[in-house]
């Protein structure tokens, strides 16, 4: 029996009917009552401003689409910004019954919410030629007040990036959070290619640390000269991983080291791992790569 396909085009929808060739006949008679039928009960595609699903879906498309490897084709985003702005536009009003959600799910937004304006605040400004010389000619801090002074409406609030972390961030008291944060930088660890969303989100916060861990550029453990070499990142908010380092362990350890040795060590080899039990490493600090972590003609 030959079998056919047959389409309906209704609003929101195109209807897609398998069906034997003898039943077209059929089709075209139910097909305008389907319009009529789903006229009424198809979604509008709206959903509650900040809400889990607008913002995380719409946000999903964009970093699938141009998010590779935790870099960005920025010239492509911009050029094709709408979807983003609209996600943009979904986070400035306050979320129904936020404070009611789960601490997975509002930590998520933040996260979420920060990576977006981050996107959205490079393109703005795209292609970047500053003239700053202590930083690199496209790099995100030769955007005038980036992280500091540029304020977005997010959550109901008018904050900056770093009031984000620094105020709404770090109040879930996780130091992984902070390491899931696209800055826009090489040296930032890597953006992902997917939003966070409530149901995964400890385990995509563990695959971030993870990622970072066995990441040259950012954790080196060299046996050779007994260093353990990590992001200057953490050293920028050395305080903050100190308060969230636990009990003295009886290692003798600071609580920065501490905190560093507890965050790595799970996704480290077990030769590194032997390598940290010495207690004999010293730490140090790679510098960071501020330059723009953009796929625009290939690599940086």
């Amino acid at each position: 029996m030959l079998v056919g396909y047959y389409a309906c085009l209704v609003p929101e929808r195109l209807v897609v009917w398998i069906a034997p060739l003898r039943s077209r006949v059929a089709w075209l008679r139910v097909c305008p009552m389907l319009l009529v039928a789903l006229w009424t009960t198809a979604p509008t595609g709206v959903i509650a401003a900040g809400g889990q699903g607008a913002p995380t879906a719409g946000l999903a498309r964009i970093l699938d689409q141009y998010v590779r490897d935790g870099f960005v084709y920025y010239a492509a985003l911009k050029v094709e910004r709408r979807a983003l702005d609209e996600v943009i536009a979904t986070l400035a009003a306050r979320p129904p019954g936020f404070d009611a959600w789960s601490a997975d799910r509002r930590l998520a937004y933040w996260i979420n919410g920060y990576n977006a304006l981050v996107l959205r605040t490079v393109i703005d400004a795209y292609p970047i030629a500053g003239t700053a010389v202590e930083y690199p000619a496209k790099s995100v801090m030769q955007i005038p007040g980036m992280f500091t002074a540029r304020e977005h409406a997010i959550g109901g609030e008018r904050l900056t990036l770093q009031a984000i972390e620094d105020e709404r961030i770090a109040a879930f008291a996780d130091r992984r959070a902070h390491l899931a944060l696209g800055r826009g930088a090489v040296g930032s660890p890597r953006l992902r290619s997917e939003p966070f969303e409530e149901r995964s989100l400890d385990a995509q916060l563990d695959a971030v640390v993870a990622d970072f861990a066995t990441t040259p550029l950012h954790v080196t453990v060299d046996r050779a000269a007994g260093e353990v070499v990590i992001s200057a990142l953490i050293g920028w908010q050395a305080e903050r991983f100190a308060s969230l380092a636990g009990t003295e362990d009886g290692t003798g350890r600071s609580a920065i080291e501490r905190s560093v040795v507890s965050l790595i060590a799970p996704a480290l080899f077990p030769s590194e791992q032997a390598f940290l039990a010495e207690n004999t490493f010293q730490l140090a600090y790679h510098e960071f790569d501020w330059r723009l972590n953009d796929l625009t003609g290939g690599r940086p």
